[in-house]
C-alpha cells in the first residue's frame, strides 16, 4: 500500500528569518492547488515522488498522448480523484497534436505549440483549470492571479475562460510582450481581465506574491495559475514520458533540452527523471538572464535584477520562482527574494543538469542557421533550447537520442522571423482571428498599494 502524497512548503525550515513564519503543516493536493502558494510564501512540494516502472513507460509506445497523461497524473492524484473524473479532465484538456519533428539523425524538436494559444503552457493551464473546477468549493468564487512574461497569461486566460466560479486577473509588463501576445491577453474577455503593469516581469510576479501573502486580502480566495502552483507543474511532467516512449529504444537514455525562464517546465523534467524516466541530462538554456548557468559554474547564486529584456521574452526572469523547488530537491533553500539560506548539493545538480546562457545574437544566428540547414523554423525560445542542446553536445560529445522543446509557435514572433528568414510564418488556426478581437487592459503602475486597491474594488468572493 503506497502512502498518500502530501504537500509541504519550501520555507518550512526557515525559523527565525525576519518576515517569514514557517508553514510546517502538510496539505492535500486539493489544498495545494487551490491555495497556489504556501502561507509562508514558500512553494508546495510533494513529500513523495511516485515511481513509474520502465515497463509502464515503454507500454506508452504508439499510444495517444492522453494515455501518458493518465499514467503520470494518475500516479500523483490516485487518492484524491476518481479515475473516471480524471479521464474526463484529461480528454477535455488534450484534444490537439503533439508533433515530434526530426531535425537531424536522432535529434528532434517536440512542438508544444499546437494548443489553443499556440504555446506549451496550454498543456498545464488547460488541465489545471479543469482540476480547479473539479476541486473548488461550490458557492465560493476563486480568484486566480497570474503574472506573465509572455505566453503564460494567454494560455491561462483561454484555459479558464468561461469556467464556472472562477475569475482571472493576468498581470503583464506593458513594454515586454510582443504585439501579438498583448493582443491575445487584452482580448480574452468574459471572466478574464488583463492588467498592464508599468514595470518588468519580476515586478508583476512580486505584486502577485505580495497579494498572496497579505493577510488583509485572505477573504478574496486567491489561487495561482503561475508555475508557483504545483497544479501547473504536474501536467508538465507528462510530455517527457510521451517523447521518450516515441523516440527511444529499449534501455536508452535521452538528453532533453528545455528553454528556461521561470523553471516550471524544466522542473517537470526533473520530476520525470525522479519518477523513473531515463534522462541522461536535463539541459536548461536561459537567455541573457544568466543567474542559473552562473550558479552552476561558480556555486554562488546571484539573481539578475532588474531582469534583462531579450528576444525570448517569456524567459526574461531574473530570479526564477521554481528555483526554490530545484534547491529543495537538492537539499537547499532559497526564498522568493533570491536570498540563499542553504546551498544545495551543487555536484549532484551538475551531474544531472547543464545550463548555458544564449544571447540574443546567438538566438538570431540559430534561427537562421537551423532554417538554412534543416528547413526547420524556430522562434526565439525554441532557438535558445536548440542552441543550448548543440552547445552541450559540442562540449560533451555527440549523443542520441535528443529532444529539444519548441515552446511557442513561430507565428507569435512574425517580425523576428520575417527579418531573419524573409518569410512570414503561417498562422495556426488558433491565431487566425486574434487581430479582429477587441479589448483593453487595466493599466497600473508597479505599486503594490494601487494594485491592492484595484483588487479590493473589483474582485468577487461569492457566486
Amino acid at each position: 500500500m503506497t502512502k498518500t502524497i502530501r504537500y509541504y512548503s519550501t520555507n518550512r525550515n526557515l525559523k527565525g528569518v525576519e518576515g517569514i513564519a514557517p508553514f510546517t503543516n502538510r496539505v492535500s493536493f486539493k489544498d495545494a492547488l487551490l491555495q497556489g502558494q504556501a502561507p509562508d510564501e514558500g512553494l508546495f512540494m510533494p513529500d513523495t515522488v511516485p515511481q513509474i516502472s520502465y515497463e509502464d513507460i515503454i507500454s506508452l509506445r504508439g499510444k495517444p498522448y492522453v494515455e501518458s497523461a493518465m499514467l503520470v497524473t494518475g500516479a500523483f492524484l490516485r487518492d484524491e480523484i476518481s479515475r473516471e473524473a480524471l479521464e474526463k479532465i484529461v480528454n477535455d484538456s488534450y484534444n490537439f497534436d503533439v508533433p515530434l519533428e526530426k531535425v537531424v539523425n536522432r535529434k528532434y524538436i517536440m512542438r508544444l505549440d499546437q494548443g489553443p494559444t499556440a504555446s506549451f503552457k496550454d498543456f498545464a493551464a488547460r488541465m489545471m483549470a479543469r482540476l480547479m473546477s473539479h476541486f473548488r468549493d461550490k458557492g465560493k468564487r476563486l480568484n486566480v492571479l497570474v503574472a506573465t512574461s509572455g505566453d503564460t497569461g494567454s494560455a491561462v486566460g483561454e484555459a479558464f475562460k468561461g469556467v464556472e466560479g472562477i475569475d482571472v486577473n493576468i498581470l503583464y509588463p506593458k513594454d515586454e510582450v510582443s504585439g501579438r501576445q498583448k493582443k491575445q491577453l487584452d482580448t480574452i474577455g468574459d471572466n478574464v481581465h488583463a492588467v498592464s503593469i508599468d514595470g518588468k516581469f519580476d515586478d508583476c510576479q512580486d505584486l502577485v506574491k505580495q497579494a498572496f501573502s497579505d493577510p488583509s486580502l485572505e477573504h478574496l480566495n486567491f489561487t495561482s495559475a503561475n508555475s508557483i502552483n504545483f497544479g501547473r507543474i504536474l501536467p508538465q511532467m507528462v510530455y517527457y514520458f510521451y517523447a521518450y516512449a516515441r523516440l527511444c529504444e529499449d534501455g536508452e537514455k535521452i538528453v532533453i533540452s528545455v528553454p528556461s525562464g521561470n523553471f516550471g517546465n524544466a522542473l517537470g523534467c526533473e520530476y520525470a527523471r525522479r519518477m523513473g524516466l531515463p534522462v541522461k541530462k536535463l539541459v536548461m538554456p536561459t537567455n541573457e538572464n544568466d543567474e542559473f548557468p552562473r550558479f552552476l559554474k561558480t556555486g554562488c547564486y546571484e539573481k539578475v535584477s532588474p531582469s534583462r529584456a531579450c528576444l525570448s521574452n517569456a524567459m526574461n526572469v531574473g530570479h526564477p520562482s521554481n528555483l526554490a523547488r530545484f534547491f529543495e530537491l537538492y537539499g537547499g533553500t532559497v526564498d522568493r527574494m533570491g536570498k540563499v539560506h542553504k546551498y544545495p548539493d551543487i555536484e549532484a545538480m551538475r551531474k544531472n543538469i547543464y545550463s548555458v546562457s544564449i544571447s540574443d545574437k546567438i538566438t538570431k544566428e540559430c534561427i537562421k542557421k537551423t532554417y538554412d540547414t534543416y528547413g526547420v523554423i524556430l522562434e526565439p525560445h525554441g532557438a535558445a533550447g536548440w542552441r543550448g542542446l548543440e552547445i552541450y553536445l559540442e562540449e560533451n560529445g555527440n549523443f542520441s537520442p535528443c529532444v529539444s522543446l519548441e515552446t511557442a509557435h513561430p507565428a507569435k514572433f512574425p517580425d523576428e522571423i520575417i527579418e531573419l528568414l524573409g518569410i512570414a510564418p503561417e498562422l495556426p488556426d488558433s491565431m487566425k482571428n486574434i487581430d479582429k478581437r477587441e479589448g483593453e487592459p487595466v493599466e497600473l503602475p508597479g505599486d503594490y498599494e494601487m494594485f491592492k486597491e484595484y483588487l479590493q474594488d473589483n474582485l468577487k468572493v461569492t457566486e
